[in-house]
């Protein structure tokens, strides 16, 4: 019916115990109570114990129950009892109204001399535990003598929790023990147990840094022999020893590269963030760099592997670690034998980050091999999403760096019929045109494998890429060879009425069946004679040609594809060959495309839609009478179109520059002093130069700052609070300054959160006592798990100090978490968009009320207040239109994705109307994006 966790440690500043009770049933009075702990037996007693402390942290007032646990519990020598009793001792007030310490409060500190003198290991280790809470420093000082002895106590379990006593102690109250430094290091020196060691070593961190250097020079060669948490102990010192004063960093720089190979990966990990944080040397990164690496391969979770590769993420945008890098790259890349994709995916994404002409090769051969892996069944569940992933790679790598094209190109030509079709067909589209001295081979591979290709979308770019860059006689004689093969007997109508009938005729006049005997030897070597009956086989449909499928499913947008690149070709032939040959080429195009429109037109098949049979009657017109102006737009315009594509592509994959040039190295340098007063300007030159040292004239980080302070109660409320919240990615920080606006003195002052959505307090905030007029800060911690609008509220509740009144409560305002706080824009691909799209069952519909009257300055302030990012070009989206559609994309930090479909209209009285679909994987960040937008059009509006 109840539950204990203990808190931190007795390093933190803020140890606490916090209870909690399950059990709904009515509390007992304090009579039954008092009855209880006087006359009832041990496990009574221990059952009114646990009541009473629940009831004290509800803030009920029992202070007649002191003396009688004084009395009656306090002599019992029962584990479970003395374990209660050490809560109890925790929460109960220990002063008087006035201040001062409680009379009865001496019997309870005898009673903790005579536990630390218990030959009973766990009593005297849980007493000094409880020590390391108490901070009245009259309890104390008695109890010194005692603490003291215990440091040479024979347990270990005793030892260590005399030492955290120690440090407690010497942290809050110095004069208790002021030689509390050189007795640890002396405990140091002579301590086996590696846990003692550790405590030990920490107090004398925080305390006393030069004797933990001494000490951590005299076993200097041994650290690798001490356990984890020692070590990441001495990894924090001497970071810290070397930030303060580099002269020592030659003597303890060895200690950290040694832990590189401790056992620990939480050692290897730190031991490797440190050296790198005060090293820059080639050889010290390169080290972390392989530490960093092994760790990936090394450890199970997925998490940790995707933290460490954070780390060397940031390593790459550092410009003097990028080159080292680029040369374990390699090593980099092992970790794509992880079995989760998203590690496989920023793992490539470091990698290609790193691309140099020093590695491309290298990199271009493993993605090679790596995608001939892929192509048999592995035992890797997303290996259709992980070929894409590569051949997205190889593609990267074959457009920064040409030398390496000519290698991937043939090897991606073999995956036109895989699922990663679509993105190989529009690398091999950007090969052709920016590798014009291999297009030929590309061509021959493309038309050699055109009959493979099953998808429309595949289908329809290679038609486009046969059409535009067959260029000889030859090229384009076996190209149209190559269609007609795709699209198998003509005239299509004909042939297909004449294979239905042959099969509907075989299957009206069925073979009879036959009987076929045959002789078999049987078990005892005797030869019998076996009869069966065989049927005639059905008949067997020959497999139809790729394009004539597609055809004949419907698809008539590959119909017009075909046409414009049979128009291409029959233009281009016309250029350089007779008028004879011409002619048949012409005709032969025009045949197909009638045939072609003959089957939309048939009934055989889905009607042909208006478009596509527009776009091949355009065709054959053209055929018919072609003109210089025609013959231009199908020739040369159009690959004009895609070269100014491709350039817009390039132009925006342009990295951006590092290099930020804070002066150019030919300006004028002033010296104050030499100026004369003529020269001065008005304003005191010294307090500008002082306001941009200082950064006092930054005015935006104060403006940001304050807009994360949240007043929680009035100007006339006897208590007012505020609170600023801080938001670092999963944790939330509420820093509340209280104020005691009343000339009373509050007592046991509380402040009590609640949380609505995805949000978890990690720990109950500390009790305070507030002067007159006085005031405090209260931290708590906020845990975050998901991208969803989440509510803090809660009251402040006390007691006046003199007085018999119930307690005192305050209400305070909600807090208001803000979904931006975790949401950074992100890009992804068309496809890839167009697949989460499809996937996401989560919809939200935000209508567009708003009084901004330009489309892009809406587009603009949408992007502005959702943190999203468009997908749609810039290009796409210039220019005067009364529509507007553009796709956004956004990531949380927790990995959620965030898409948005942005569909704007202009009416004639200027007013904007449309929507904005919000789709994503769970329900919390659709709505709260929704809830975000129409929050911010209603105070644009108002503004």
């Amino acid at each position: 019916t109840w539950g204990v966790f203990l808190g931190k440690m007795a390093a933190e500043p803020s140890c606490y115990t916090v209870i909690t009770d399950v059990d709904d049933s009515e509390p007992p009075s304090e009579q039954q109570l008092r009855a209880d702990l006087e006359k009832g037996d041990l496990r009574t007693k221990i059952s009114a114990l646990k009541r009473v402390i629940l009831l004290l942290n509800q803030g009920e007032r029992l202070p007649s129950l002191l003396m009688v646990i004084i009395r009656f519990v306090l002599p019992q020598d029962d584990h479970t009892l003395k374990k209660l009793l050490l809560l109890y001792w925790e929460i109960i007030p220990k002063t008087s109204a006035d201040g001062k310490l409680l009379h009865e409060m001496i019997l309870v500190c005898d009673a903790y001399r005579k536990d630390l003198q218990s030959p009973n290991e766990f009593v005297r280790g849980s007493t000094l535990r409880f020590l390391c809470k108490l901070k009245e420093p009259e309890l104390i000082e008695p109890l010194i003598p005692a603490i003291r002895e215990n440091l040479s106590h024979r347990h270990y379990y005793v030892r260590r929790n005399a030492v955290l006593a120690i440090f407690s102690i010497y942290k809050h109250f110095e004069h208790l023990i002021p030689d509390a430094p050189e007795l640890i290091h002396n405990l140091l020196e002579s301590e086996s147990d590696s846990s003692c060691k550790r405590n030990a070593f920490m107090m004398l961190i925080s305390v006393d840094q030069d004797r933990a250097l001494d000490y951590l020079g005299t076993c200097i060669d041994q650290v690798h022999t001490f356990n984890e948490i020692l070590q990441l102990f001495i990894v924090e010192l001497v970071h810290k020893v070397c930030r303060t004063d580099p002269l020592k960093r030659a003597k303890f720089i060895r200690v950290i590269h040694n832990l590189l190979e401790s056992s620990s990966n939480a050692v290897r990990y730190e031991a490797a963030g440190t050296l790198v944080s005060l090293l820059s040397a080639p050889k010290v990164v390169s080290a972390a760099v392989s530490c960093y690496t092994d760790l990936i391969l090394k450890e199970s979770d997925n998490n940790v592997k995707l933290i460490v590769l954070d780390r060397l993420m940031n390593l790459k945008n550092s410009a003097n670690h990028e080159r080292v890098l680029q040369g374990s790259v390699m090593d980099i890349l092992r970790v794509v034998s992880a079995s989760d994709l998203q590690v496989r995916r920023k793992t490539m994404e470091l990698c290609l980050g790193l691309l140099s002409n020093r590695n491309a090769a290298e990199v271009a051969g493993f993605l090679k091999k790596e995608l001939s892996k892929s192509s048999g069944e592995g035992e890797f569940e997303k290996m259709e999403e992980y070929r894409q992933l590569l051949v997205r790679s190889l593609h990267t790598c074959g457009v920064k760096f040409p030398d390496t094209a000519p290698s991937i190109v043939p090897q991606l030509m073999e995956f036109l019929s895989d699922s990663a079709a679509a993105d190989v067909i529009v690398f091999v589209r950007e090969a052709f045109e920016r590798m014009p001295h291999l297009r030929s081979e590309m061509l021959a591979q493309l038309l050699a494998n055109f009959g493979n290709i099953r998808a429309s979308k595949v289908s329809r770019a290679a038609l486009w890429i046969i059409g535009e860059y067959a260029s000889t006689s030859e090229d384009i004689k076996a190209a149209i060879q190559t269609f007609k093969t795709a699209l198998g007997a003509l005239p299509i109508v004909d042939t297909e009425m004449r294979a239905a009938a042959d099969i509907a005729a075989a299957e009206a006049t069925p073979e009879e069946a036959k009987v076929v005997t045959r002789t078999r030897i049987t078990a005892d070597g005797t030869y019998a004679t076996e009869s069966s009956y065989v049927s005639a086989a059905a008949p067997i449909q020959a497999e139809k040609p790729a394009l004539r499928k597609l055809l004949l499913d419907g698809d008539f947008f590959v119909s017009a594809s075909l046409a414009v690149a049979l128009t291409k070709l029959a233009l281009r032939y016309q250029e350089g060959n007779n008028n004879t040959d011409a002619n048949a080429v012409k005709a032969e195009a025009m045949y197909i495309l009638a045939s072609v429109v003959h089957l939309g037109k048939s009934g055989l098949v889905a009607q042909a839609d208006d478009d596509s049979l527009s776009r091949i009657s355009v065709c054959v017109r053209v055929l018919a009478e072609p003109s210089p102006a025609l013959s231009n737009l199908f020739l040369a315009q159009c690959q004009a179109a895609f070269q100014s594509m491709l350039a817009s592509l390039q132009e925006a994959d342009k990295p951006v520059s590092k290099d930020v040039v804070a002066a150019q190295a030919d300006d004028l340098i002033s010296f104050r002093g030499l100026k004369s007063k003529e020269e001065q300007s008005v304003e005191d030159q010294f307090d500008l130069d002082l306001k941009q040292a200082t950064g006092s004239d930054e005015k935006d980080s104060a403006t940001s700052k304050l807009n994360k302070v949240f007043q929680l109660s009035g100007f006339s409320d006897p208590v007012y609070a505020e609170a600023y919240v801080h938001v670092h990615q999963y944790d939330i920080l509420l820093d509340v300054l209280v104020v005691n606006q009343t000339a009373d003195t509050l007592q046991g002052l509380t402040l009590e959160l609640a949380t609505h959505g995805d949000l978890k307090l990690t720990e109950k905030p500390s009790i305070h006592t507030l002067g007159p007029h006085d005031f405090c800060s209260i931290r708590a911690n906020v845990k975050v798990s998901s991208t969803e609008t989440g509510i803090i509220y809660g009251n402040i509740v006390y007691d006046v100090s003199g007085s018999s009144s119930d307690r005192n409560v305050v209400v305070l305002n909600d807090i208001h978490i803000d979904i931006m706080d975790y949401i950074t824009p992100a890009s992804c691909t068309e496809s890839e968009f167009r697949s989460m799209w499809l996937d996401f069952e989560w919809v939200n519909t935000v209508p567009v009320r708003t009084k901004i009257t330009s489309l892009r300055a809406y587009l603009d302030h949408l992007l502005a207040t959702t943190n999203m990012r468009s997908l749609t070009p810039a290009s796409a989206l210039q220019g005067e239109c009364d529509f507007l559609a553009a796709n956004l994309y956004a990531r949380s930090v927790f990995g959620e994705d965030a898409l948005a479909n942005v569909s704007l209209e202009k009416m004639p009285d200027g007013q904007i109307t449309g929507q904005i679909r919000i789709r994503s994987k769970t329900q919390g960040i659709a709505l709260s994006l929704g809830d975000k937008i129409t929050y911010t059009q209603e105070a644009a509006s108002a503004h």
